[in-house]
C-alpha cells in the first residue's frame, strides 16, 4: 500500500474485487451525460488504477452504468482515503491482497524513511492566518518592524518567497547535507513552495556553497584534523565546516538545478530549467553517482555527474526514480497522497542506502497526524519515523550485538583475544556479523550528531574484534558499503590505527608476510588458533582442485588437534610442520604415489580412491593399469578443453561428450564398478574444470 519501482507492480498495490478474473478492460468515459446500458455481460473485467481517488464521483457511476454487471478490480500504490470520501473498498469489495509500508521494509523492497524538523522560522502550521504567519517567522522582529514587513510581504505566497528566509534556510539546508548526506554520497531533492522560490533557491544553494567554501578554508589547522570521534563534540556550524573541508574537492563541483513545468506568460529565465530538454537532461544526470568523494578522477566520467541536488514545485514528486536520492528537503505543505508520493521519493533501494531521510522546514512532519488524518493508522504504519526514535533503537542494538559476546562468556571488549575465540562457531560468527551490521547502520543514521557519541568506542572495539576475527577465521564477509560511510570511516581509521587494514584481504599461509603476521599473535594459543585457520583456509580453497589429498590433509588436522588438545605449544609445533607440508606441496604422508607430472595427480587419486582399494592394497599390476588410465584420461581431457571459452554455457554439448568419452574409458578398462562409473565420470569432469589453468598450461 505504498508507492514503489515499477518494476515490482505485483507486490506494490492492493487488490479489490467483487467477483471473479475476466480480462478485459473500460476506458474512462468522456459524456457529460450519465451513460446508457451498454453491456450487461457478467463476462467483463473493469481494472482500475489509482483506484484510490478516481472512482468516487460521476465516473464510477457512469462506468457501473453502462456495465452493470461487470467485475471490478481496483489497483491503488496510495493507502485508502476514509473521512468524508466514499471509502475504495466500498466500490470495489474486500481487499484481494495488502502489502503495508511496513511490510515492504521489513522485506528490504523500500527502506525506512526517517524525517527531521528543522528551525522554528520554518515550522509553519498549514492553515495558519497570515499574522499568525508573521508571528512566527518574524517572531524577533518589534512591533513596527512586524509592520513594515507586513506590508513589503502581503501574501502568504510572498513569505515563502522571500529572499532573505530562502537564504537562511538555503544555508542551513547545505550545512545539513554536507554534514549528513554527503559522506554517503547521496543527492537531494528540495521542495520549494513555488517556482519563483525554486529559482531563489538555486541562487541561495549557489552562495551558501561558497560561503560554506570560505569557512572550511578559514578553519584551524587543529579543526582541520580533527578525528571523527572529536567532530561529534563540535557545535553544528563548525561540524558543517569541517566535513564541508573533508569533501572540499567534490563539494566545490556540486551542481544545483531547478526543474518545473512551464507555464504561459512565463518569464524567458524560466525557459533554462522548464524546457523540455533540459528537464531530461537533469534527470538523467541527477541519477547518476557523484564524482568520487576524496577527489580522485573517476575511472569513467561518463558514470558520474555533480548535479547534487533537484529544487522543484510539484514535478517529480511522484513516478520519480532515483536510488541515489537519499534526502527530501521540504518547503511547502503537501498532504495525503502528495505528501505519502512525495517521501516515497527517498525510500528506493540502491548504493548501499539503509534508510531515506525527510528535513521539514515547512512544518509538515510536526503536522503529520493531521497530513494524513485521511488515512487509517494500520496502512500509514511507518511511513515516517522520526530521527529521535533512532537512539532508542540504535541502543537496542549495540546490546544484541554486545551480547552475542556476552552469551559465549566475553564480559570485557577490550580482551580481545578471548572475544576472537568465542566466534570460533561459524553460527555464533554469522550472528556476530549480522547484528554488527544493524548496529553499525544505525549509527550512520545517528552521526555525527552528539546522541551517538555514547556509542562510539564500542563501535570502534567491534570492528577491531571483527577484523581479527576476517583475519582468524578466513570465512567472515567485510561489513560492505551498506554500513553507511561514516561509520566505516570512523571504524577503518581506528582498526588500521592497530596495525589491521580491513581492505586487505586476511593473509593467507602461502604468502610471505605468513610468518611475520603469525609473530604478531600473542600467546601460544592465539599462534595456534591462528595457524589451525589458516590450514582449514588453504585446505577449502584448494579442496576442489584435489578433493582426496585435501579431504586427507584435513583428517590428519582433525586428528593432530584432537590428540592436542589445550596444548597450545605442542599444537603450535605441530602445526608448523603440516604448514610447511602445505607450503612445499608435498604428498600426503604415507602416500606412495607412481612418478607422473603433478597436474595429473588429483585425477590418479581419483582413480585409486574410486577403485575401492588404498594406496597400500594396490600391486604393481593394478597400479600400472591406473598410472596407464591416468595418462590417458588426462590426456584427453587437455586435449578436448583447449577449446577456447570450454566451460561457459555455450559449449555445454562439448562438456556433455566429454564426460560420456570419460564414461565410456571407465567402463571399457573396468577401472570401477558399473553402478559407480557415471559418478566417477562426473567427479573427474569437475576436477578438470577446477584444474584447467594447471592442465592447458602443461
Amino acid at each position: 500500500m505504498t508507492d514503489y519501482p515499477a518494476k515490482k507492480p505485483e507486490r506494490g498495490r492492493c487488490f479489490y474485487a467483487s467477483c471473479p478474473l475476466i480480462r478485459q478492460t473500460a476506458r474512462k468515459p468522456t459524456l457529460s451525460e450519465p451513460f446508457e446500458v451498454l453491456n450487461t455481460s457478467e463476462e467483463i473485467l473493469i481494472l482500475v488504477d489509482e483506484a484510490h481517488r478516481t472512482q468516487a464521483g460521476d465516473l464510477h457511476a457512469n462506468m457501473m452504468r453502462a456495465l452493470p454487471n461487470a467485475a471490478r478490480i481496483g489497483f491503488t500504490g496510495t493507502p485508502i482515503i476514509m473521512g468524508d470520501k466514499k471509502r475504495t473498498h466500498d466500490i470495489f469489495g474486500e481487499y484481494i491482497d495488502r502489502y503495508t509500508i511496513k511490510e515492504a521494509e521489513q522485506d528490504g523492497a523500500t527502506v525506512p524513511i526517517l524525517y527531521e524538523g528543522r528551525t522554528a522560522k520554518g515550522a509553519i502550521k498549514d492553515g495558519a492566518s497570515l499574522d499568525g504567519l508573521f508571528e512566527d517567522l518574524f517572531r524577533d522582529h518589534s512591533k513596527e518592524e512586524l509592520e513594515a514587513i507586513k506590508k513589503k510581504y502581503a501574501t502568504k505566497g510572498q513569505i515563502f518567497e522571500a529572499p532573505q528566509l530562502i537564504q537562511e534556510k538555503a544555508q542551513d539546508i547545505l550545512r545539513h547535507y554536507v554534514t549528513h548526506i554527503l559522506p554517503n554520497g547521496y543527492k537531494a531533492q528540495l521542495v520549494a513552495y513555488s517556482r519563483r522560490a525554486a529559482l531563489r533557491y538555486f541562487e541561495a544553494l549557489e552562495a551558501a556553497r561558497a560561503e560554506l567554501l570560505e569557512e572550511a578554508l578559514a578553519l584551524s589547522p587543529e579543526d582541520k584534523a580533527l578525528d571523527d570521534t572529536q567532530l561529534l563534540t563540535r557545535p553544528p556550524r563548525v561540524k558543517a565546516a569541517i566535513q564541508a573541508w573533508r569533501y572540499r574537492d567534490v563539494l566545490r563541483q556540486l551542481e544545483f538545478a531547478a526543474v518545473f513545468s512551464s507555464g504561459n506568460n512565463d518569464d524567458p529565465d524560466y525557459a533554462r530549467w522548464s524546457d523540455r530538454g533540459a528537464v531530461e537532461s537533469h534527470i538523467k544526470r541527477f541519477k547518476k553517482p557523484l564524482p568520487p568523494l576524496d577527489g580522485t578522477p573517476p575511472k569513467d566520467p561518463a558514470k558520474h555527474d555533480p548535479l547534487a541536488f533537484l529544487i522543484v514545485k510539484s514535478m517529480l514528486l511522484t513516478g520519480f526514480d532515483a536510488p541515489i536520492e537519499g534526502v527530501m528537503y521540504l518547503d511547502r505543505s503537501l498532504r495525503e497522497a502528495e505528501l505519502l508520493q512525495a517521501i516515497a521519493r527517498v525510500n528506493r533501494t540502491g548504493h548501499g542506502k539503509s534508510h531515506g531521510i525527510v528535513v521539514d522546514y515547512f512544518g509538515v512532519a510536526n503536522h503529520l497526524k493531521e497530513a494524513l488524518a485521511a488515512y487509517s493508522e494500520e496502512d500509514i504504519e511507518g511511513a515516517l519515523q522520526s530521527l529521535k526514535d533512532e537512539i532508542p533503537l540504535l541502543r537496542d542494538r549495540h546490546l544484541r550485538v554486545v551480547d552475542v559476546l556476552r552469551g559465549q562468556g566475553v564480559d570485557d571488549l577490550d580482551d580481545t583475544e578471548e572475544a576472537v575465540q568465542a566466534l570460533a562457531d561459524e553460527r555464533v560468527r554469522a550472528e556476530f556479523v549480522v547484528k554488527l551490521k544493524e548496529f553499525n547502520r544505525g549509527l550512520d543514521d545517528v552521526l555525527p550528531r552528539p546522541e551517538g557519541l555514547e556509542f562510539v568506542n564500542d563501535a570502534k572495539r567491534l570492528a577491531y574484534i571483527h577484523a581479527l576475527a576476517r583475519n582468524r577465521y578466513r570465512d567472515t564477509p567485510e561489513l560492505g558499503r551498506d554500513i553507511g560511510n561514516k561509520v566505516r570511516k570512523l571504524i577503518d581509521d581506528y582498526v588500521i590505527s592497530l596495525g589491521i587494514d580491513p581492505r586487505i584481504p586476511p593473509v593467507q599461509l602461502t604468502d610471505a608476510e605468513f610468518d611475520e603476521h603469525l609473530g604478531r599473535q600473542v600467546g601460544d594459543r592465539a599462534k595456534a588458533s591462528e595457524m589451525e585457520h589458516a590450514v582449514r583456509s588453504h585446505v577449502r580453497k584448494h579442496l576442489d582442485e584435489d578433493p582426496v589429498k585435501y579431504g586427507r590433509l584435513s583428517e590428519r588436522l582433525e586428528e593432530l588437534l584432537e590428540q592436542l588438545d589445550g596444548q597450545w605449544a605442542e599444537q603450535v609445533e605441530a602445526l608448523r610442520t603440516l604448514i610447511q607440508q602445505l607450503r612445499d606441496g608435498a604428498r600426503v604422508e604415507g602416500e606412495a604415489i607412481p612418478e607422473m607430472p603433478a597436474h595429473a595427480e588429483p585425477f590418479w587419486r581419483e582413480l585409486v580412491a574410486s577403485s575401492g582399494l588404498s594406496v597400500e592394497e594396490l600391486d604393481e599390476a593394478s597400479a600400472q593399469k591406473l598410472l596407464e588410465a591416468t595418462e590417458e584420461l588426462v590426456g584427453l581431457i587437455q586435449q578436448e578443453i583447449a577449446i577456447p571459452d570450454f566451460w561457459k554455457p555455450s559449449h555445454i554439448p562439448d562438456q556433455e561428450a566429454l564426460r560420456q568419452h570419460l564414461f565410456t574409458t571407465l567402463m571399457i578398462k573396468r577401472l570401477v564398478p558399473f553402478d559407480q562409473a557415471s559418478e566417477v565420470a562426473q567427479r573427474l569432469l569437475d576436477l578438470a574444470r577446477s584444474n584447467h589453468d594447471k592442465l592447458v598450461n602443461a
